[in-house]
């Protein structure tokens, strides 16, 4: 079985490097951000999609153009890139798998990619790495760099800078040394019930900094726009940001791995959560309901990572020979597991389960996760567990599998 994997590291770069960084990442940005102008344009002319080999022709335009010749001072390959990432978003964005592409600004999101491996050399022994013109930058040597080099990505976060390491493998494909089946709820008091009764507190972790990051955000409103003190305040934010996030995907981690080592099958709902946080804000002439109440809940929904949660539990159950399939949540709160009575004066509160018809009583969440085990067992009695079993396996930050 092939497997990609990813493997990041921070990068150590010298001031002029940085500065290299900071241009490349901005020329590939200005590129996107000039051909998604382009098709918008070429739309509303009613003109079709301009595919990315039209695409790449005005590329070659703008750089050898006199507005912007400075665009053959970064490498080609990663300018051609951001015009597949541009087709990739647009074709996502037909197919109704993602918004409509938007225009990326400076400081979020910066990154850059290498595609060609041949252009690429890693000296693992001396912790260094070699771009086109970039030159050798050295890295934070963390673990060993595993298969054949396939691709190389550059990024930023805050004021530091990191490379994703894409490689290759050949691996054995191997057998669950676990063999018991679990059922999981995942809910905002408890970030998740499991059919055994045991559960996981949530980690909170833009809630955590909620307050902290509030203040600097103001203290950043405060200050002239782009003056030396506003830029002071916008890396206190950005600071903030990282840490809620590498906070919450280290949680995320050490639960996904612990559940891909100790269970063969894993049963999940298959919860939409894109819907489930959309705002509630309505229109001026249909303004919402319980805006502000709707607001706190989407703030929960998404502080929890329910889509990392799955992202991740799909990838490792693959790589420790287990399963992950997702059954519908319907109702899985409100169904008594011993009489199977369905009704929403079941759950009496948001904790508490008690059944109307034989009175059977226990946590709400874990009554969830009780059921979202049966159901799981009852699609692969029944041989439907390939419709909703999650096949994709979707980009993850450390791998993608292929077999």
């Amino acid at each position: 079985m092939q497997r990609l994997q990813a493997f990041k590291y921070e990068l150590m770069p010298n001031s002029e490097t940085q500065r290299q960084l900071r241009r490349f990442a901005g020329s590939c940005r200005f590129v996107y951000n000039k051909a998604l102008a382009l098709q918008q344009a070429n739309h509303g002319a009613g003109e079709k999609f301009i595919g990315y080999v039209a695409m790449a022709k005005h590329l070659t335009a703008w750089r050898n153009g006199e507005e912007t010749p400075w665009l053959k001072d970064a490498p080609v390959h990663p300018l051609q890139h951001a015009l597949k990432d541009l087709d990739k978003a647009y074709q996502n964005f037909f197919a109704k798998r993602a918004d409509f592409p938007r225009f990326k600004r400076k400081g979020s999101g910066d990154s850059f990619r290498y595609p060609d491996p041949k252009q690429i050399k890693l000296d693992p022994g001396n912790s260094r790495l070699f771009l086109p013109k970039l030159g050798w930058i050295r890295y934070r040597n963390s673990r060993d760099v595993l298969g054949e080099l396939r691709n190389v990505t550059v990024s930023s976060k805050g004021s530091q800078w990191f490379v994703s390491i894409q490689t290759q493998r050949e691996v054995e494909k191997i057998a669950s040394q676990a063999t018991t089946a679990i059922g999981i709820d995942l809910g905002i008091a408890r970030f998740a019930t499991f059919s055994d009764g045991t559960y996981l507190e949530p980690r909170n972790s833009f809630k955590t900094k909620a307050a902290k990051l509030a203040k600097y955000q103001r203290r950043m409103a405060h200050k002239q726009k782009f003056s030396n003190n506003w830029k002071k305040a916008q890396a206190n934010v950005q600071k903030i940001h990282t840490q809620i996030a590498n906070a919450r995907r280290d949680f995320l981690h050490k639960a996904t791995t612990t559940l891909s080592q100790n269970h063969a099958l894993v049963f999940i709902e298959n919860l939409q959560v894109r819907n489930m946080s959309k705002s509630a804000a309505g229109t001026a002439e249909n303004p919402g309901k319980n805006v502000a109440q709707k607001s706190g809940l989407n703030k929960a929904i998404l502080d929890q990572g329910w889509g990392e949660f799955r992202r991740q539990l799909d990838y490792k159950m693959a790589w420790k020979g287990g399963m992950l399939f997702t059954v519908p949540p319907h109702y899985t709160s409100q169904e008594c597991p011993e009489c199977h009575h369905v009704a929403a004066d079941n759950r009496q509160t948001q904790a508490r389960f008690v059944c109307v018809k034989c009175h059977y009583e226990n946590n709400a969440d874990h009554v969830g996760a009780i059921n979202v085990l049966e159901r799981g067992y009852r699609l692969l009695a029944c041989g439907d567990a390939a419709l909703s079993r999650s096949v994709k396996q979707e980009p993850a930050e450390v791998s993608q599998l292929s077999s």
